[in-house]
């Protein structure tokens, strides 16, 4: 079994072999929703031996362990146009009209993501790399929580992608100091990879007593997000430390009118670090009082 570590460094030097993959930033959204779906097809098979009636939300002939765990399955053109013609379509219209909230986070991650990779045969070496992982081993999900982190560190050197991510000590730090309780809502309005969100679920945990504590904790941790690739990582994050549905809006929190947030969605506590250098829709600022806008 080779290092967690080697692994990704492996699956790096795979990409780069391919020609549609171009920079830093298509090669981390290529390997984010495939770990996405491996991250979540490896969730889903837990959920199904704790209860027996837990089905998927993704269709069986698309979810990973049909496509992607067999190491001798599709190759080639036959695995490049399944993901292109088949695969990608299918999530992009995941029907979400019973309103189930874990479809419609799938829905979400693919409305906005996109395949680069050209070469079926490349595209194979990479999903068999990944399936050394098992993100129900405590060891692997341990280990893979600090190569997490250093992918989100490679966004800062990605063009305009550092703006989404804050170094893990800095979230810590800032979460220990503010110190949210159990039971108190918490928001983050501009979430980018869910840094303070993972943090404040890690310096919750140690508070909580019951599993039934932690799926209180998964109502009252929110997120927004704008951009597709830093909300898909984020959820990513937030799956990983075991919430099953993350709570993370894939939206602009200020693209509402400031008198359209009621009582309601009154939250205990923000923890963000907003986003200053992004740019935003031309007129949000009318949204808000003049005395609320920098």
């Amino acid at each position: 079994m080779k290092s967690i570590g080697s692994i990704i460094k492996s699956l790096q030097n795979i990409m780069w072999k391919d020609p549609g993959v171009s920079g830093d930033g298509q090669r981390i959204e290529q390997l984010a929703w495939l770990l996405f779906l491996k991250v979540l097809d490896d969730k889903d098979r837990e959920l199904e031996l704790l209860d027996d009636t837990y089905t998927s939300v993704i269709p069986a002939k698309l979810r990973w362990r049909t496509w992607a765990a067999n190491a001798e399955g599709k190759t080639g053109e036959e695995l490049k146009d399944f993901i292109d013609k088949v695969l990608f379509p299918k999530l992009k219209n995941l029907d979400v009209s019973s309103g189930n909230k874990r479809a419609l986070m799938v829905r979400e991650v693919f409305e906005g993501t996109n395949n680069y990779m050209k070469n079926g045969t490349i595209i194979r070496q990479v999903v068999n790399e990944l399936e050394r992982i098992d993100f129900n081993a405590s060891e692997d999900r341990h280990l893979f929580g600090d190569i997490y982190e250093t992918i989100l560190r490679d966004l800062q050197g990605a063009g305009n992608y550092g703006e989404f991510y804050t170094p893990r000590a800095l979230t810590e730090f800032m979460t220990d100091m503010v110190d949210p309780q159990p039971g108190e809502k918490i928001l983050d309005p501009a979430c980018g990879t869910g840094g303070f969100l993972s943090s404040t679920v890690e310096h919750l945990r140690k508070k909580l007593k019951t599993t039934e504590d932690l799926k209180k904790l998964e109502k009252n941790i929110r997120g927004m997000e704008l951009k597709p690739l830093p909300f898909m990582l984020a959820v990513t994050n937030l799956i990983l430390h075991d919430l099953e549905t993350p709570n993370i809006d894939y939206t602009d929190s200020l693209n509402r009118e400031y008198t359209s947030i009621g009582a309601k969605e009154r939250v205990d506590v923000i923890l963000a670090n907003p986003p200053f250098g992004a740019s935003v829709s031309d007129g949000v600022e009318t949204n808000y009082p003049l005395n609320f806008r920098t």
